[in-house]
């Protein structure tokens, strides 16, 4: 039975560095948005289609390139899919207001920050002593997004500040998610083929047992 994204590591995990370059991206985007008037906001919205087209197909790629080594990578590979889409929408739609923007932005990071809080709590089940950290820049990021997507002026807040946070802290997420994923590359990769067939024997076996 399969309960985890995480549940059971094949083999090193490839282009975990890929979660490292989307967490920045979307770190320099909350800067961008921080240094930026609403007025820009045309010019903002190409900006975050094209870093959406960019970090969607970045996550596909790592989700195929993954999915012999990580249960559940359908998961990431439909989050990058929503991703790129959203990006593709804004390209096709680049004149929009910052209500509707605000609305685009505020669902899919909506959708991120329950997938970072489900990644965290997989990674608590590996001993992983950064998780506690990661479910943090989850919660928060869920709630940010939620401000958005219902009314943010009711946390006395402008649209274009909770836009910044919510790329702020789903940038910090994917960066110290991708270290997690580079922790794990480096320590399956010396595992030898021999134990490696073994474990997967083992969870054959067990997987056996749960279903009959």
């Amino acid at each position: 039975m399969q309960t985890s994204f995480l549940q059971s590591i094949k083999d090193a995990i490839k282009h975990w560095y890929i979660p490292l370059f989307v967490g920045l991206l979307f770190v320099i985007l909350s800067v961008v948005v921080f240094s930026s008037p609403v007025g820009s906001m045309l010019t903002l919205s190409i900006f975050f289609a094209l870093s959406f087209l960019f970090s969607g197909l970045s996550e596909i790629i790592f989700s195929i390139a993954n999915r012999d080594r990580l249960d559940n990578w359908g998961w990431s590979l439909a989050f990058g899919i929503l991703t790129f889409v959203v990006g593709v929408s804004l390209i096709s739609h680049p004149a929009l207001s910052i209500t509707v923007l605000a609305f685009y932005i505020g669902f899919l990071l909506l959708f991120r920050s329950i997938s970072s809080i489900s990644f965290a709590l997989d990674l608590k089940k590996y001993g992983s002593k950064n998780w506690g950290g990661l479910l943090v820049f989850g919660i928060l990021g869920a709630i940010v997004s939620f401000l958005l997507i219902w009314n943010p002026l009711v946390a006395g807040l402008s649209v274009v500040v909770l836009v910044a946070l919510s790329f702020l802290f789903a940038g910090i997420f994917s960066i110290l998610l991708a270290f997690q994923l580079r922790k794990i590359h480096k320590a399956t990769k010396g595992i030898s083929e021999d134990l490696k067939n073994r474990y997967a024997i083992l969870m054959e076996d067990i997987r056996k047992e749960w279903d009959s």
